[in-house]
């Protein structure tokens, strides 16, 4: 017969999915039954962010999805730039049926001109940030470039209030 042998590393009184009420510690000649746990239960027992991981690999995982976010987040602001500059050049005139449009267009081809460029930049940036972290180190964005785009987009801004408000 076995003797009741508490096991190091268990607590008294808490129970095992294998223990009757009676069986308060384990014995050595009991042996439970073999654990087969699920993918599901398996998650649940270790969530998100407890798993053992490469920290290294995985931070350059997550920079590089980040570059790839950025690198649409130009595109989409290059297509909506675009859209405007259709919009401005060739629709709003049309509508107005306003034959002096001359202003429209201008406006319009600057809003096409920085939807080019920031979709350029987009290319040439997500590239640098590449090569950057397979160099181990940080790519700032280029503050010339940055001052420019911004100065055209306030300026074609500007313009296109002056050309709402003068009603051509």
């Amino acid at each position: 017969m076995c003797q009741g042998v508490r096991i190091p590393g268990t607590v008294p009184g808490i129970l095992t999915p294998w223990h009757t009420p009676a069986t308060r510690f384990l014995t050595p000649c009991r042996t439970p039954p073999p654990v087969t746990v699920s993918p599901v239960e398996e998650r649940r027992q270790h969530p998100p962010g407890r798993r053992a991981l490469d920290e290294a690999g995985d931070a350059t995982r997550r920079t590089r999805l980040a570059n790839e976010r950025t690198y649409l987040a130009w595109w989409r602001t290059g297509l909506t730039s675009l859209a405007v500059g259709l919009g401005a050049g060739k629709l709003v005139p049309g509508i107005t049926n306003n034959t002096d449009s001359w202003g429209y267009q201008i406006v319009g081809a600057g809003f096409a001109l920085l939807g080019m460029a920031c979709i350029g930049y987009a290319f040439r940036r997500q590239a640098a940030v590449e090569e950057a972290i397979e160099s181990g180190r940080y790519a700032p964005p280029d503050a010339r470039i940055t001052l420019a785009l911004t100065l055209v987009g306030l300026v074609l801004g500007l313009a296109t209030v002056l050309l709402i408000a003068s009603g051509d």
